[in-house]
């Protein structure tokens, strides 16, 4: 299938939102045909040596604002994960032939996810960022969930987002949270015993 491209500096997962200011001509022309044929257009990392070769389509959910002079504010949400299999410059904006990604792998159990959540909301409150644990059921597979809100670099982002099985994206996942909780832990204890050394004058 032929899909529009938007090149960003962002990996966006399955199910997560993306809002967006649309300020450039040839994307407003792009949005606009997708609000008129009702599409989704494809996200895909802009990276330093190109584009990544594994993106997601996104939906446009809302536009939440119009200016006078066509910009656009939008809210859109991630849904299946595609490959690009060529890329085609003809129009204003990129085009490109792709195929929809599925998995092929099994699910992650559900020790392995509950396990997961935890580190992820340990990582998250160390981190100083906030979760909201009421949207997450631990009864599907909650991969993409928890890597769309990681405070992560990009790269490591993206290499979620290829990854075939929601059991090997858990997995990832929480070899990231052992790496990186051990420095947190460590930085939270050290401010703490700073405080209760300290005295107000």
């Amino acid at each position: 299938m032929k899909i529009s491209l938007f090149p960003l500096d962002v990996v966006l997962f399955p199910g997560a939102p993306l809002p967006l200011h649309i300020f450039e001509e040839r994307y407003k022309k792009m949005i606009g045909e997708c609000l008129e044929q009702n599409t989704a257009f494809g996200v895909v990392r802009a990276q330093q040596d190109g584009l990544a070769v594994i993106g997601c389509m996104a939906r446009i959910v809302r536009v939440m604002q119009r200016y006078d002079d066509g910009r656009l504010d939008i809210l859109c949400q991630g849904e299946q994960r595609f490959e690009i299999e060529m890329l085609d410059s003809s129009l204003e904006y990129l085009q490109a032939d792709v195929l929809l990604v599925e998995d092929e792998g099994g699910p992650a159990t559900r020790e392995q996810r509950e396990q997961c959540a935890a580190l992820h909301f340990e990582t998250m409150a160390l981190a100083g960022m906030e979760m909201e644990a009421a949207h997450l059921s631990l009864d599907e597979p909650i991969s993409f969930q928890l890597a769309s809100a990681l405070p992560a670099d990009l790269g490591f982002k993206q290499q979620i987002l290829s990854l075939r099985s929601d059991a090997e994206r858990t997995s990832h996942l929480l070899q990231f949270y052992e790496a990186v909780l051990p420095k947190l832990r460590g930085s939270a204890a050290a401010q703490q015993g700073s405080k209760k050394n300290g005295r107000v004058m």
